[in-house]
Parts: structure tokens; sequence; C-alpha cells
């Protein structure tokens, strides 16, 4: 079981940048072994770049929670498997063209990568933790 975060520590982990976000929400994501996202009755929530449409994820469902307000209150946040990750998600976005937006905050500040990328920081994460 996953122990909730505080205010205080939500406080502290979303005032990070965005490169310090993403080590913390790959770390938690793998040490968790599950990503988590917003979703509704159509999909998961997107956001969009100047470049790319994106899949925000993020390393706690309070962190995801902390989105569903004004045009997403009616989202949920939903955690998927790692292993389901890698067997549907990174291909699936790949298919659809689609990036992912690391553990963005609210002022939708976080690292893009594409899902083989994604894919890659969280294989090299468990192999880090393997080695422990």
């Amino acid at each position: 079981m996953v122990d909730k975060l505080d205010s205080e520590k939500l406080q502290q982990i979303n005032n990070m940048d965005a490169d310090q976000r993403m080590k913390y929400g790959i770390k938690e994501m793998v040490t968790n072994r599950c990503v988590w996202i917003l979703k509704d009755d159509h999909g998961c929530v997107m956001l969009n770049t100047d470049d790319d449409d994106c899949v925000p994820v993020w390393p706690n469902e309070e962190f995801a929670a902390q989105w569903a307000t004004g045009e997403w209150e009616h989202c949920t946040a939903e955690s998927i498997s790692i292993n389901k990750w890698h067997s549907r998600w990174t291909h699936g976005l790949e298919d659809d063209e689609l990036s992912i937006v690391v553990f963005p905050n609210i002022n939708e500040e976080g690292v893009v990568l594409y899902p083989d990328e994604f894919d890659f920081e969280l294989k090299k994460q468990a192999q880090k933790l393997d080695r422990k």
C-alpha cells in the first residue's frame, strides 16, 4: 500500500522544476509499480504543446487528482500497472502519434517524452532498483 502524501509534501514536490519532478515521478512510478492518468467517459485527459498532443502522467493519485478541477472536474484519477503500461500503452501511444508529459505541475510545465523514451526511463529506473 502506498502512503498518502500530506499537503506539505505535495507542495514541496510541486515546487520542484520539471526535470526534478520527472526524476521523482519516474522513481515513484517504478517503486509503486503504477502510472497515474486522469480519465473521463471519453478516455484520458490530453494536454497540447505547440508540437505535440500529450497524455499527462503522474506518480501518485494525489497529484493526478489535483488536476481534476475546472473543465476536468468530472475526471477521475486512474492507475495503470507498469506491466500494462509496457505491454499496451507505449505501443498504443506510438501508434496514435501521442507524446507523454511527465508529472506536469498546475502551470502545465513538465518534461515531454515520446512513448519509447518514457518506456526507456521506466525500465532504466527499474534496473537501478533491482541492483539495490
